[in-house]
């Protein structure tokens, strides 16, 4: 998915919430960071507030970003502001300034940031939960082909047990931030591409658990 202005957003919550009409557990690629609103947004419609874990090298928390309230920098403040989280848990963040930090603050996040992860912080959801991964909150010599690359991130494999330690259900994910065209060595689609796997494999678990 690609944004071009409000109609895509509402253009992409319809989609989405025609997925979960079937019923279905939506799995999403992007795009930047902004298509994670709408998705959100149609979540909350079918399932009410849950926790949400995001992996990123930002916090993605910014009232606006040069005036824009719906760029790839503020979606996780409209989705707190709008109520549609009930648990927002950050992890792998290292580029953290004041404007953020107070946001984290208001909202009540759980920061897991890079010095955190390193003392032995790690994310615990209770609860259905939505997953919401920035491939630039893996350390670029694992996934250079980002826009905004944050050197002293999250390996590959860090990232990938964090997926597998999950516990709860999953209700859906979104994996972000793709740029083929930063990445001649072409190894950040196929790292993309094995977390699509890990995260349909927890969704299978979460559909098979709630059948039982």
């Amino acid at each position: 998915w690609g944004v071009a202005g409000g109609d895509a957003l509402e253009e992409m919550q319809a989609r989405v919430a025609a997925l979960l009409a079937l019923p279905c557990i939506p799995i999403c690629l992007g795009g930047d960071h902004t298509v994670t609103l709408p998705v959100l947004r149609a979540m909350h419609a079918a399932h009410g507030a849950f926790s949400v874990l995001h992996i990123d090298a930002h916090p993605d928390l910014y009232p606006d970003y040069e005036g824009d309230r719906y760029s790839h920098a503020s979606p996780f403040a409209r989705a707190m502001e709008e109520g549609l989280v009930a648990h927002l848990v950050q992890v792998g963040l290292r580029t953290i300034n004041d404007v953020q930090r107070a946001q984290m603050t208001r909202f009540g996040v759980q920061v897991i940031d890079m010095p955190s992860w390193r003392a032995g912080a790690r994310p615990h959801l209770e609860g259905p939960a939505y997953i919401s991964i920035d491939l630039d909150g893996i350390d670029p010599a694992f996934a250079p082909g980002v826009i905004h690359r944050e050197p002293g991130g999250l390996s590959s494999s860090e990232v990938v047990g964090i997926l597998q330690s999950l516990t709860c259900r999953v209700l859906g994910a979104d994996i972000v931030e793709l740029a083929p065209a930063r990445d001649p060595a072409e190894i950040t689609a196929p790292l993309a591409a094995k977390l699509v796997k890990e995260v349909a494999a927890l969704v299978l678990r979460s559909r098979w658990e709630t059948l039982r």
